[in-house]
């Protein structure tokens, strides 16, 4: 499956001419010159030994492929994408370009109920001619690691984030369709499960022991050709990058590819240090920089994923900013350190605290902040309810500030995330309107659908659509909706509104 790529302004680059001319000892030619100038024979050079080390071979890689190559998977997802609606004509058929003259055919432009009525998606199945489309799958592949004997697996949020099926292949060739256990897109980990046993397994490292040039080997499956091993060094530690703040990435030089996407990076004792996830790319391709979760983020994550579905992270109601040298001149600090606190989210915990804009954050718990990005990783880390300990600095002096953090609220709640064989399920993921948005649709309450799979998206539900009732009941919340569902006999009637239309649309879900 394709990876994230970043989008960064062009370099520029002095670039040399490729062909090197030899000169005749003795001589120098001058550019546009045709005259050879006679120089004096230079003086013999000493070589200079070069500087080895002869206990130091290059790592071999070949025991820990052989080992825990096993344990790397090849995950395989389809998706359905809707395709365009048409209006059929009288004789049912599938309103092909042959018959437009008859009424087949896609109808014109001021037809009520055309293709281009806001009331066209709705109408699948049901009278007025409409013809459903037939969705279109979209296939993906990307790696895992099996974290347990009994078929628990982790890999990327985005490789099976919205996939109606997931298939894993082992390395013995055997495949199985997998269940998504649950989904973390802020740290873009998954974990699905297969049914099997005795499977083998990775063994999970630390990956705060890391050392930036240590040689680290990563498994998986680029561009579809599974079980490839590539190796590099580690380029970095504590990256932080765009929509990713609470992830503190390892960066390697390890070719990184689409495909590789969830599968482990290895420390030379054999252990996984990290969940490979994104490259920084201008082709889609390799380009030296690749970019993997710790794996201690990701287990702590998994953790949370397989016991309760969800993760809880620390809030703290602050936007911060980084200290350059100037700032740090400006408020009078020694250094440019910690977190330059903008603003302060009204009613929320650090306002509580006492907390202002332009306090500068040094210090969490003891541990000095050297950048800004350190402090919402950590701070995300922490479970809702933890009081944690900051130094600030405020008017040239440090004060110590104890703040209590919230739950960080996720914009996305899963109302299901179960696949279309999972009997009772609506297939959508969804999350209340804001104020704003209930403001500017003129409705009150409602779900804004965030994707759709399953039978909501075989009934014609998608993205952007709005829920305002199910089997006639006002919906405000996930677990209304879902309530709703558990009631319902098979079927369930939900109230839409796409654009300025709303309609009702039945979904079988049993």
């Amino acid at each position: 499956m394709k990876m994230p790529n970043f989008i960064r302004k062009p370099l520029i680059a002095a670039v040399l001419g490729a062909a090197t001319i030899a000169l005749p000892a003795g001589a120098l030619y001058l550019a546009g010159s045709t005259h050879a100038v006679a120089t004096a024979a230079p003086a013999p050079v000493t070589p200079v030994p070069a500087v080895t080390n002869a206990g130091a071979v290059l790592p071999d890689f070949s025991s820990m492929v052989q080992k825990f190559g096993p344990a790397v998977v090849n995950i395989t997802v389809v998706t359905k994408t809707p395709t365009s609606w048409s209006r059929g004509g009288d004789n049912g058929d599938n309103g092909d370009e042959e018959g437009d003259d008859s009424g087949n055919g896609n109808g014109n432009e001021n037809d009520p109920f055309g293709p281009n009525s806001p009331f066209a998606p709705f109408f699948r199945g049901m009278p007025f001619g409409f013809q459903s489309p037939q969705p279109a799958p979209v296939h993906g592949e990307g790696s895992g690691f099996i974290i347990r004997p009994d078929g628990v697996i982790l890999t990327n949020a985005h490789v099976v984030n919205g996939a109606s099926e997931v298939t894993v292949r082992l390395t013995d060739r055997r495949e199985f369709t997998a269940k998504v256990i649950g989904v973390d897109t802020r740290s873009d980990i998954a974990v699905i499960k297969i049914a099997a046993s005795d499977l083998p397994t990775v063994n999970v490292g630390d990956s705060r022991t890391l050392k930036v040039g240590q040689w680290v080997l990563a498994i998986g499956a680029p561009f579809g050709f599974e079980n490839s091993a590539t190796a590099g060094i580690v380029s970095a530690k504590g990256r932080t990058l765009p929509d990713s703040g609470y992830v503190p990435f390892i960066q390697t030089d390890v070719p990184i590819n689409p495909g590789n996407s969830g599968g482990p990076l290895f420390n030379m004792e054999g252990q996984v240090v990290g969940v490979n996830s994104q490259i920084y790319s201008r082709s889609g391709g390799y380009m030296g920089v690749s970019f993997s979760i710790p794996i201690d983020v990701a287990m702590q994550v998994a953790g949370q994923l397989q016991t309760t579905g969800h993760v809880n992270r620390g809030r703290l109601g602050v936007v911060i900013q980084n200290v350059s040298q100037g700032l740090a001149d400006s408020f009078g600090l020694p250094r440019p350190e910690g977190a330059l606190v903008s603003s302060v989210e009204k009613g929320g915990p650090a306002e509580h605290a006492g907390i202002e804009t332009g306090d500068v954050i040094l210090k969490l718990n003891g541990t000095l902040l050297k950048d800004s990005s350190e402090l919402p990783v950590q701070i995300a880390s922490l479970a809702p309810g933890t009081a944690v300990n900051l130094e600030i600095w405020r008017n040239h002096e440090t004060r110590d500030v104890s703040v209590k953090l919230a739950a960080m609220q996720d914009k996305r709640t899963a109302a299901n995330t179960g696949s279309h064989e999972e009997g009772g399920k609506l297939g959508l993921a969804v999350r209340p309107l804001t104020s704003d948005e209930q403001r500017e649709g003129h409705v009150k309450g409602g779900l804004v659908v965030e994707h759709a799979r399953g039978p909501a998206a075989d009934a014609g539900i998608q993205a952007g659509d709005v829920v305002l009732a199910a089997n006639g009941a006002p919906v405000t919340s996930a677990d209304e909706l879902r309530g709703a569902v558990e009631k319902s006999h098979g079927h369930i009637a939900l109230l839409i509104q796409r654009g300025e239309a709303r309609i009702f649309v039945p979904v079988r879900v049993g």
